[in-house]
């Protein structure tokens, strides 16, 4: 997998607190596979922790009155992701340390009305990596919106699944239409995890934190 400068994992919208899909409210369809990927997603949680590069998190969050939810509506979905129901919570397993940033949205790119940038100018950011879903809702929102926003997308494959496959497939298409080298799998992330080197951001943060806390 290239990777150019500074990498950030990006989980976006693992949802469903431990809610079982067949009683969960959220009304959007998903396509199979949910539990095959949720394994290789936390093993890609793992390793970036080990190597140092920084595990962002990205959730959908909606008022009860769904007066935040915009034309989210007018399509295929149904009410989903509101605030205060369990399902809306983070899928059990992946879940943010205290230093690691949770975003929360209200539309489907991560970039969209939130702290995104900031976070990844923090860490000076040249490459995102994505895993999560929908793919071809906020995974392919998010991605387009980092490609105008001049960074390297890397979407792993194996780690994304979208609300049915052919939906998966096109936006997977429409991804690679956009940075050649975008598209990639999960053995090849874990390949590049194992020699990354650490973000340098990461680690000037800890000693400043050690610092202060031994001053």
């Amino acid at each position: 997998m290239n990777v150019v400068g500074n990498a950030v994992l990006i989980v976006v919208d693992i949802q469903g607190g431990g809610v079982e899909l067949a009683e969960s409210r959220t009304e959007i369809p998903h396509m199979s596979g949910r539990g095959e990927r949720a394994p290789l997603q936390r093993e890609l949680v793992d390793r970036a922790r080990e190597r140092g590069i920084p595990v962002v998190w990205i959730q959908e969050v909606h008022k009860p009155n769904l007066v935040d939810i915009g034309r989210e509506l007018d399509g295929s979905e149904g009410p989903h992701c509101v605030e205060g129901w369990p399902e809306t919570e983070l899928a059990p397993g992946l879940e943010p340390r205290p230093d690691e940033f949770l975003i929360r949205k209200r539309r489907y790119s991560a970039f969209f009305g939130t702290e995104l940038e900031i976070v990844l100018k923090a860490y000076k950011a040249e490459t995102v990596i994505l895993i999560g879903g929908l793919t071809d809702v906020c995974v392919h929102y998010t991605a387009v919106d980092a490609h105008q926003h001049d960074y390297r997308v890397r979407v792993v494959t194996d780690c994304v699944g979208g609300s049915s496959q052919e939906a998966h497939d096109a936006a997977l298409r429409a991804i690679h239409y956009l940075q050649r080298d975008a598209l990639v799998h999960h053995a090849e992330a874990l390949g590049w995890l194992a020699t990354a080197a650490a973000n340098p951001e990461v680690a000037r943060a800890d000693r400043t934190h050690l610092a202060a806390q031994s001053a």
